[in-house]
């Protein structure tokens, strides 16, 4: 077997490439031929390993990132540029720079090793090194390096893993907290949410607001027009409910049935107000046809508000019955309006 150049291969015929089976691949950089020969001749009978040759030192990092060999026996002095530098540029490369570096030096000098071992190599030997030992830290080397790869394979495939469960689990969290029909909050996100503005309220000594929201005659709306309508009514009405509430920091959520809630943190009662009205407009811009309302031809809805500095005493039942006592106001006042609960009216 003849000495080659870049590209060419080993008999063993081995540039690694990432899931293969890896066996030890050399790449020796020395601008001496008969030491590239020699050393060719050490690893010949060893029928794993793949050995290649590079004698132009300004190439030998392209031929290092191309070839990925498991480890690179680097000269240290060559024309043109030292093994010192070539030793960090590989280091610098994304590609090369894990491999392991054996350093070929012509004498023991304690000063040169430290210097190598300083810019990143991994090892040092006298060239030529004796054969046994040079198989031995070739394998050593490209054993340890090899187990480093599939470490790091592994934590890129967990972290892969664990990236794809976080995707899941927000998946799931967040179908756990909309309503299936409306695609909304649901009445549990509800509860967590106004249980945590209620206490946030009382910390920070703000007022919350709460609107409870009923459509108006809605029974004789599934009753006449069937359910499937009555769905499709629930659906546009939680649309417009949400487009109408423009702050990130309120939810919008449905109660139950045909009721909807909307909270408010940092609200008061002139600010709920202003909002309720907004959504009542939303839902009459929709102009749903209900030929069985007592009130008008449309769709729209009554709302009850309430409004409170929350204390440790303060529970969301508290700020819910409130605002349930203003929407049945609401309604005995006449329905498609809104009121706000006696204690808070200014």
């Amino acid at each position: 077997m003849n000495v080659q150049e870049f590209p060419g291969r080993s008999r063993a015929g081995h540039i690694n490439t990432p899931g293969q089976n890896m066996h030890p691949v050399v790449l020796l950089v020395d601008d001496q031929i008969m030491v590239a020969e020699g050393i060719r001749r050490m690893l010949d009978a060893e029928k794993d390993i793949g050995f290649h040759y590079c004698s132009d030192p300004s190439r030998a990092v392209q031929m290092a990132a191309h070839l990925k060999p498991t480890v690179i026996l680097q000269d240290l002095i060559m024309p043109g540029i030292d093994g010192y530098t070539l030793v960090k540029d590989y280091r610098e490369d994304q590609v090369t720079s894990n491999i392991p570096i054996i350093v070929l030096s012509s004498k023991e000098d304690p000063h040169d090793k430290s210097i190598a071992f300083e810019n990143g190599a991994n090892d040092y030997l006298v060239k030529l090194p004796d054969r046994i030992e040079l198989i031995a830290r070739i394998r050593a080397h490209t054993k340890a390096y090899l187990t480093r790869l599939e470490r790091d394979e592994a934590f890129r495939k967990l972290g892969e893993l664990q990236k794809e469960l976080q995707r899941s689990n927000a998946e799931l969290q967040k179908l756990t907290c909309l309503d299936g029909l409306t695609c909304i909050a649901n009445r549990r996100r509800f509860d967590d949410f106004i249980r945590k503005e209620c206490l946030r309220s009382a910390r920070d000594e703000t007022t919350i607001a709460l609107i409870l929201i009923d459509i108006d005659y809605f029974k004789l709306y599934n009753d006449n027009y069937g359910h499937l309508k009555g769905d499709e009514c629930l659906q546009k009405v939680a649309a417009a409910l949400q487009k109408a509430v423009q702050r990130p920091a309120d939810l919008v959520a449905r109660y139950g049935g045909e009721e909807f809630a909307v909270v408010l943190p940092s609200t008061d009662a002139a600010g709920a107000m202003k909002i309720a009205d907004s959504l009542r407009h939303a839902v009459e811009a929709l102009e749903l046809s209900h030929a069985y309302s007592p009130l008008t031809n449309i769709i729209t809805i009554s709302m009850g508000i309430a409004c409170k500095v929350a204390n440790e005493k303060t529970s969301p039942a508290d700020l819910i019955e409130m605002a349930d006592e203003a929407l049945y106001e609401a309604k005995n006042a006449g329905r498609n309006q809104s009121r706000v609960y006696r204690s808070h009216v200014g």
